[in-house]
């Protein structure tokens, strides 16, 4: 078959996608007539009773007006219709389709007419819409208000958790141009495994043994990486080692990480109220901590001032201690870890913020997001010590990118970490073949 005759075959004639069009334009103008009609049924009915309307009375509403409107439409488009019609007056509108489907990782809503989402590492728009900007604006109100958060002009911008515990992120006019923006980050409900991990490419058997060796051995480890990378799924996969005899205090911004042991104490940073009072840091939640007796300290991301107070806390005896930071490589890191330092204001200088890093922190782990969407351990390093002023760092493992004929391909460099002794003292475990 030619090309002209392929797409003959596969487009549509302008009649036939006029018709389409059609009759898609006359299901949205139902669909929103009998929304208005269910909202004003509601209104007036929770008027009369203060109770409100429960979820059966609700769908008993929507089924009359859709007789009314459209008795001779065939049931299975009516019961789609029905559904539609509810998330969007009780749940998050045309976002119920998308958070409930396990494959979608990411929901980006860009304006009400274009929705972004991300599978399996790839963007991808999705045919999900919303009416208006009145109708997105309603839903992200409807996820915030009942966290005590509220945005308009004024406070124009917002970060907030869903039930399920996904991140959410809005910004709205004036900030945004074109329309109100947000953006989801799902919470998985069955936290990955480190053979998850391996299967899908992330890290090789003995990359993760030696993890297993420095979590269980009480190294402090920060995992670096970009946005998106998957820091804070390899910081759930590594807290998983930690002894479940161990009291854990977490620590984050928004509550991600799923630790499976029975003494965890999680922890989360609170905004400013509308009054612009009330705010609760991650440097706050960092200093506390440290009064609640903690065997370990995860914090979700460093990101300021509460470097410094997670790093006093690594040298005095809080070892074995888990972060994230964002940077494109190792040497970045470490960069932006003396960055942090000193937006606490502190004043001290370099040398000593280096030889406080440097004394801290055992492993520096680097996660990167690949042109194929998938995520991978490119690096794992150990910081040795200080030579001179310079922080001095030797690669255990690293990631040989392919050339476009071979894939790339997980290595060890050869060398043996100075931890070992250490690790082997505290009876974690080690073997000199992951090191060949």
């Amino acid at each position: 078959m030619g090309l002209l005759e392929r797409l003959d075959k596969k487009t549509p004639t302008p009649q036939a996608g006029a018709a389409a069009q059609a009759e898609a334009d006359e299901v949205a103008a139902l669909r929103e007539r009998v929304h208005y009609q269910v909202v004003e049924a509601l209104n007036k009915r929770d008027e009369k009773h203060s109770g409100g309307t429960n979820e059966t009375e609700t769908r008993s509403i929507i089924e009359s007006a859709l007789e009314q409107h459209a008795s001779a439409m065939a049931r299975p488009e009516r019961n789609r219709i029905a559904v539609e019609i509810y998330d969007s007056i009780r749940g998050l509108g045309p976002l119920e389709k998308l958070l409930s489907d396990e494959t979608v990782s990411e929901i980006m809503v860009n304006g009400a007419k274009q929705v972004f989402v991300e599978r399996k590492g790839k963007l991808m728009q999705s045919d999900v819409t919303f009416y208006d900007n009145e109708q997105l604006l309603n839903v992200i109100d409807r996820i915030v208000s009942p966290l005590g958060r509220h945005i308009d002009e004024a406070n124009p911008m917002v970060d907030a958790r869903l039930p399920d515990g996904s991140r959410v992120n809005a910004v709205i006019a004036p900030l945004s141009l074109k329309g109100p923006l947000l953006t989801i980050r799902k919470f998985s409900k069955t936290p990955l495994s480190v053979e998850d991990l391996i299967n899908y490419g992330s890290l090789n058997m003995k990359m993760a043994a030696f993890l297993e060796s420095c979590v269980k051995g009480r190294l402090n480890v920060v995992v670096s990486g970009g946005t998106g990378s998957g820091k804070t799924t390899l910081l759930n996969v590594l807290s998983a080692y930690i002894p479940y005899d161990e009291r854990i205090v977490t620590i984050e911004d928004a509550a991600e990480i799923q630790l499976q042991q029975a003494h965890v104490l999680t922890l989360e940073a609170r905004p400013a109220n509308l009054e612009g009072t009330g705010q609760i840091t991650i440097r706050d939640l960092v200093r506390n901590a440290l009064r609640m007796r903690p065997d370990r300290i995860i914090v979700g991301e460093v990101r300021g001032g509460e470097a410094l107070d997670m790093l006093q806390a690594m040298n005095t005896g809080h070892d074995g201690s888990l972060t994230t930071g964002h940077a494109n490589s190792t040497r970045d890191m470490l960069a932006r870890l003396e960055t942090m330092v000193l937006m606490a204001g502190m004043n001290l200088p370099v040398s000593a913020i280096r030889q406080q890093i440097a004394s801290a922190i055992d492993i520096i782990v680097q996660q990167s997001r690949m042109r194929d969407g998938s995520r991978k351990i490119i690096g794992i390093s150990e910081v040795t010590g200080m030579e001179g002023d310079v922080i001095v760092t030797q690669e255990i493992f690293t990631y040989d990118y392919g050339d476009g004929r071979t894939p790339g391909r997980f290595r060890a460099t050869g060398i043996k970490p100075r931890c070992a002794d250490k690790l082997m003292a505290a009876g974690a475990g080690l073997k000199d073949e992951w090191f060949h």
